[in-house]
C-alpha cells in the first residue's frame, strides 16, 4: 500500500470558471463533489500527483508545474497515481475508485507553455468516482 498526502482541494462550479479553494470538502458517493462541474458524472472527482508532476516538469524543462493550475480537484502528495480502472483510493473518510487516466488539454501549453501538454501525458491525473462518502480535508491521508 502506498500512501501520501492531500495538498489541496479545489472546485470550479461551470466549464472556466475562477478556482474555489478548500480546507475541506465533503465527497458524495455517486455525485463527487456537489459544487464542482464534474457533480453527478463518472469522472466526478480529479487527483494529480506531486510525483509525476515534478517528471514533467523535468521533460519540459521547467523547475515544477503547479498542481492546482491543472484545475484538478485534489493535488495529493504521492510518487505516482495508480491508472487501472477500478483501483481503490482513500482520501480522509472517503473511497473512490480509478474511472481513467485524464488526458492534458490543450490549456497545459497556455498555463505552462509550449510542449507541457506533450510532458503531461500520463501525467495529468486520473478521475475517480466516489464509492463511499466521507470528508476530505487537507494534510488528509491519501493511501493507494
Amino acid at each position: 500500500m502506498t500512501s501520501g498526502t492531500v495538498l489541496s482541494i479545489t472546485t470550479a462550479p461551470d466549464y472556466g470558471a475562477e478556482l474555489v479553494t478548500h480546507e475541506s470538502v465533503e465527497l458524495v458517493a455517486g455525485v463527487g463533489i456537489p459544487s464542482d462541474r464534474h457533480a453527478g458524472e463518472r469522472r466526478s472527482v480529479t487527483i494529480v500527483c506531486t510525483g509525476e508532476l515534478a517528471k514533467a516538469a523535468a521533460e519540459h524543462g521547467v523547475d515544477s508545474i503547479d498542481g492546482v493550475r491543472t484545475r484538478r480537484n485534489i493535488v495529493v502528495d504521492l510518487p505516482e497515481l495508480p491508472r487501472q480502472h477500478g483501483t481503490r483510493l482513500t482520501l480522509g473518510d472517503a473511497e473512490l475508485e480509478v474511472w481513467r487516466d485524464c488526458a492534458p488539454c490543450e490549456l497545459m501549453n497556455e498555463f505552462f507553455g509550449d510542449g507541457a501538454r506533450a510532458a503531461l501525458k500520463n501525467r495529468a491525473g486520473i478521475s475517480a468516482t466516489v464509492i463511499k462518502s466521507g470528508t476530505v480535508s487537507v494534510g488528509d491521508t491519501v493511501s493507494v
